[in-house]
């Protein structure tokens, strides 16, 4: 029994590793265009690192709504896949993709029209809210773009195929990172356009991306296609599934609004750091835990579209332990290694110092965190978006706003406090998600809703 116990659990990590690995390459390559974004700016001045992080700020908005869409598609596209329902799964990617092009218009407007004013009114200073107003302009400019990229790539993931999302941002990435370095810093014949010419590279990219995820879809490369969507309920279950993660990537958002404006209240210095100290923390256990996620949600997914829920459970569960297991390590060598790691952006002695910091309370929160993004995605799969919706609001308010506001400033502990705070967040919102996860709600949930757009499997 022992053997045969073994031998499923192993089954279920190669499976979800072998679905997870493609989107690790991916968003590695991802993360690596951000981190080479900090780079970059970091060779200008700490102001020009502030005024990148300040402006991601606003970008993680549209970035919300795109990933939140995506979360809704991956749920159908999973479990039609499971069910064998490819009508409706085709169905809902093209509602999925129509509406992410359309919502994205709004962040072009906003983006031209009140860029500098958004930065400036975080309190950075007048040189740092120009630089950021001008890189924010610039990359909302294409923001129906990244929401197709987004809803397309999950879309196609969702059907089973997570090797040609892969292939195409990984591409789009890699020509992002070269667009970065020539533009930003004038290699070449090209100018020094600095934080616009990082700016110019990810607007790029996000076109570029779009484009040939659509392509895939509509050629027949991927088992995901189009089709003239005229199903009402395939709109109300994507959009009831895709709000809770909207939401909660739009209030959480807006919590580190003045998170940030906590970091600023230490110091421009501080603020950089924590982009810093961030950034590392994401470039190491990022791609991992995303890939991680995303493996997760298709084969509970499947699982659930296939009719066997106790399957979906214990996928779930041995997928976290997985994802604990290797992410937990990783966090192991950053907390070690976070000095000389933190070095690579920028050479200020303060902000040094204080990256170290955050890098290291990150890397605590290491385990938990991939325990509770795993977990979400489970969730996600189970058509169960508000459980970690509440988790990640709740703890972001008691944790990194909370504390970081009473211990650091109130009661004068300082910047040490804004460590604990990440260490709370994440502590809080993997038990929330855990205890959701293990009651189960989500399995009735989901057949309802299969049930309701005709995705259950014939018994004949």
């Amino acid at each position: 029994m022992r053997l045969e116990a073994r031998g499923r659990l192993v089954d279920v990590w190669r499976r979800v590793f072998d679905l997870s690995w493609p989107v690790m390459v991916e968003q590695f390559l991802r993360t690596l265009m951000r981190t080479t974004d900090i780079v970059v700016t970091g060779l200008f001045s700490p102001a020009a690192i502030t005024a990148v992080g300040l402006a991601d700020l606003y970008a993680r908005l549209p970035l919300r709504i795109g990933l939140g869409l995506g979360s809704g598609v991956i749920a159908l596209s999973s479990q039609d896949t499971g069910s064998g329902a490819t009508a409706n799964r085709d169905e809902a990617i093209t509602q999925a993709v129509l509406i992410g092009a359309v919502s994205g218009i709004p962040f072009m407007l906003f983006g031209y029209l009140l860029g500098e004013w958004a930065i400036g009114v975080l309190g950075a200073e007048p040189e740092t809210a120009r630089m950021g107003g001008l890189y924010l302009a610039i990359i909302f400019a294409t923001t129906p773009a990244r929401h197709v990229a987004l809803v397309a790539a999950r879309s196609i993931q969702g059907a089973g195929d997570t090797r040609t999302p892969m292939y195409v941002n990984g591409v789009s990435n890699a020509l992002n990172i070269v667009g970065t370095v020539v533009l930003g810093l004038g290699l070449g014949p090209f100018p020094a356009l600095a934080i616009v010419g990082v700016g110019i590279a990810t607007a790029f990219g996000n076109v570029f991306s779009a484009l040939a995820l659509v392509a895939a879809i509509y050629s027949p490369w991927t088992p995901a296609g189009f089709t003239r969507p005229y199903q009402w309920t395939i709109t109300k279950q994507l959009l009831a599934i895709s709000a809770p993660r909207i939401a909660e990537g739009l209030v959480t958002t807006a919590i580190e609004f003045p998170f940030n404006s906590i970091l600023l209240y230490f110091g421009t210095e501080v603020n950089a750091a924590y982009q810093v100290g961030r950034r590392v923390y994401q470039q190491l256990t990022g791609p991992l835990s995303r890939g991680y996620r995303t493996g997760t949600s298709i084969v509970v997914g499947q699982m659930l579209g296939d009719g066997d829920p106790a399957g979906a459970r214990y996928n779930g569960w041995a997928a976290a332990a997985l994802a604990v297991g290797t992410i937990g390590s990783l966090g192991a060598v950053l907390f070690v290694s976070a000095d000389p790691l933190v070095a690579f952006f920028t050479d200020d002695p303060e902000t040094l110092s204080y990256a170290s910091g955050f890098a290291r309370a990150y890397a605590v929160a290491a385990p938990v965190t991939a325990l509770y993004i795993v977990l979400s995605g489970a969730l996600t799969a189970g058509s169960d978006t508000t459980t970690p919706f509440i988790a990640r609001v709740s703890g972001m308010l008691v944790g990194m706003l909370g504390v970081s506001a009473v211990a650091g400033i109130g009661l004068g502990y300082g910047v040490p406090a804004v460590y604990a705070s990440i260490v709370v967040y994440y502590v809080w919102a993997t038990i929330y998600v855990a205890v959701g996860f293990y009651r189960g709600d989500w399995v009735e949930r989901t057949q309802t809703m299969m049930d309701e757009r005709g995705s259950t499997p014939s018994e004949d």
